[in-house]
């Protein structure tokens, strides 16, 4: 999805016999394969994994041009009438997710939100497109929120994150 590809580190393990696997790590994805597979064999590995790994974080590094875009998509799937001129990441959010200027259509997410599941990113961008609508947290905004299928889901995965994250600011683990 970006253009800017994310660095690929490729381990090769002598334990592994058949199976491989692939994660984040630090920015970037490690893919760990079986050292005994052919070449030809681990290169497609290695392609099949980076991208199910891109696939569950999608944005993590997205740039904003990709995340304005989906900002649009959603709007048009969920509220046609909110069309933001520009979205952004900022990294300087720390008690939010997302903000908005609903004079400008201007909406900026929080750099935290990166590694998040596409849906949960989708849930935060919806919740500030509706913002573009209804400034406020009225009825009128949450019946624009409940247009997102997984709003709720949303809420409680970040509700959840915003402990974890408390408790590690905290020195709590």
């Amino acid at each position: 999805m970006s253009k800017q590809q994310p660095r690929v580190e490729v381990r090769l393990s002598a334990r592994r016999r058949k199976t491989a696997t692939a994660f984040w790590q630090g920015g970037q994805i490690v893919v760990v394969v079986p050292a005994r597979a052919s070449r030809a064999a681990r290169d497609q590995l290695v392609d099949d994994l980076v991208r199910k790994v891109r696939n569950r974080r999608p944005m993590l590094s997205a740039s904003d041009k990709e995340l304005t875009l989906r900002a649009r998509q959603l709007a048009d799937a969920y509220i046609p009438q909110a069309q933001p001129s520009s979205v952004r990441w900022v990294g300087n959010q720390h008690h939010q997710w997302g903000s908005c200027t609903p004079l400008t259509g201007e909406i900026r997410i929080s750099e935290r939100l990166r590694p998040v599941p596409a849906w949960v990113l989708d849930g935060v961008l919806v919740h500030e497109l509706a913002h573009l609508i209804e400034p406020t947290h009225s009825a009128t905004f949450r019946a624009l929120v409940g247009l997102y299928p997984r709003a709720k889901e949303v809420d409680a995965f970040l509700a959840g994150l915003a402990l974890g994250l408390d408790l590690v600011v905290d020195g709590v683990q």
